[in-house]
């Protein structure tokens, strides 16, 4: 899994928790803010590799915390998120140390995008380890080869993207809707019928060669975890 963290800071807890999600399923750890102070306090506290940092903030401006930053900002790479686009507050956003600037109703993908950018070109990608890991499972994001205790599986597409997002989430806890929107895209009227076969699917690739891993968690979902 990624080392690198990612400080996602805006006042709307919904965009919060859909980049946070995106992020996770990137692989990235991810701490979160709603306030310009708590901000500063985070990147105290989390140290963060990157920060997504929205300009419109109920205590200061995002341009402000870029600024109280001082020294630390230009260690620490910033994208703005803001849904004001006029050309005065992105030149403001840049000159005060930002690396880029997105405007809402903005792209997952484009910002994600975005974020390895900013990674690569500060040197920070080169320390990013493609290979996941859980007790004898591990996928390699690069070779996209699975194998558990040394045994190659060989998976779908769709079985391997399902296995990804259960490896970048480990022990925890994935509701159906979680599942459904982050491997096959579908909003929460998705067919669960569809989650329940890929996961019998993978259990039965998987649980030959050691202990059931992918564990049912009654009324709610499935999770990661070593059988108790």
């Amino acid at each position: 899994m990624s080392e690198h963290r990612i400080l996602v800071v805006d006042d709307e807890p919904n965009i919060v928790e859909v980049i946070t999600m995106a992020l996770k399923f990137e692989g990235f750890e991810v701490a979160s803010a709603g306030t310009g102070r708590e901000a500063l306090e985070q990147v105290a506290l989390f140290r963060p590799h990157l920060i997504i940092l929205d300009v419109m903030l109920p205590d200061m401006e995002g341009f402000d915390v870029a600024e109280r930053l001082g020294a630390q900002r230009s260690e620490t790479p910033i994208i703005f998120l803001t849904a004001r686009d006029d050309t005065s507050d992105k030149i403001r956003g840049l000159s005060s140390g930002g690396d880029d600037y997105v405007t809402k109703p903005f792209s997952l993908e484009e910002l994600i995008a975005r974020v390895r950018t900013i990674l690569r070109r500060t040197g920070l990608a080169a320390a990013e380890d493609r290979r996941l890991t859980f007790e004898d499972l591990e996928m390699d994001d690069d070779t996209r080869e699975v194998t558990r205790g040394g045994a190659l599986i060989e998976l779908t597409d769709t079985e391997y993207r399902l296995l990804r997002y259960f490896l970048n989430n480990p022990k925890r806890v994935l509701s159906r809707a979680q599942l459904l929107e982050h491997v096959w895209e579908y909003d929460f009227g998705g067919d669960a019928r569809v989650l329940e076969t890929y996961v019998s699917y993978l259990r039965k690739k998987l649980d030959p060669h050691g202990e059931p891993l992918i564990q049912t968690v009654r009324g709610v979902g499935y999770a990661l975890r070593a059988a108790r």
